[in-house]
């Protein structure tokens, strides 16, 4: 897409930092670096999120990220742990409609990210658990 700033990124014409390419994905340095080593994995193909996918191209590209990650952690002794994110619309938090995943190393509790899980299984009980379940394996189906 001519004006998606990540299809920019990939054909060159604005720099990144880049720590990954080959002929299907490219990773960089994301520029806001909420930690140290937070880097954007993001297909070359411009698909704008998690739902425009094919099998094919998730294959492509979730294949390469636990070597990408694995690369992260291992330069720099410093890195304890991981989070991976992929954000898909707006109200999940996405900022770039070009799918792409974050990896943000952690460094410690207290290294400015962090991620709220609200707890309300209070609200659910088997059979609404059940509903839900059911409701999503009948589009597996389809």
């Amino acid at each position: 897409m001519d004006d998606c700033i990540f299809c920019k990124i990939i054909r060159g014409e604005i720099p990144s930092t880049t720590i990954y390419e080959d002929d299907e994905v490219k990773a960089f340095l994301d520029l806001s670096q909420a930690t140290p080593g937070h880097t954007l994995l993001v297909p070359k193909k411009h698909v704008a999120d998690i739902f425009a996918y094919d099998e094919d191209l998730a294959s492509r590209v979730f294949t390469r990220l636990p070597k990408i990650a694995r690369a992260i952690k291992a330069s720099n002794p410093d890195i304890k742990a991981m989070n991976i994110i992929n954000n898909n619309g707006e109200l999940a938090y996405q900022s770039v409609f070009h799918s792409h995943i974050h990896l943000i190393p952690r460094y410690s509790a207290n290294d400015d990210f962090s991620i709220h899980f609200g707890d309300h299984s209070d609200q659910y009980d088997s059979a609404k658990l059940e509903a839900i379940a059911a409701g999503i394996r009948q589009q597996l189906e389809d």
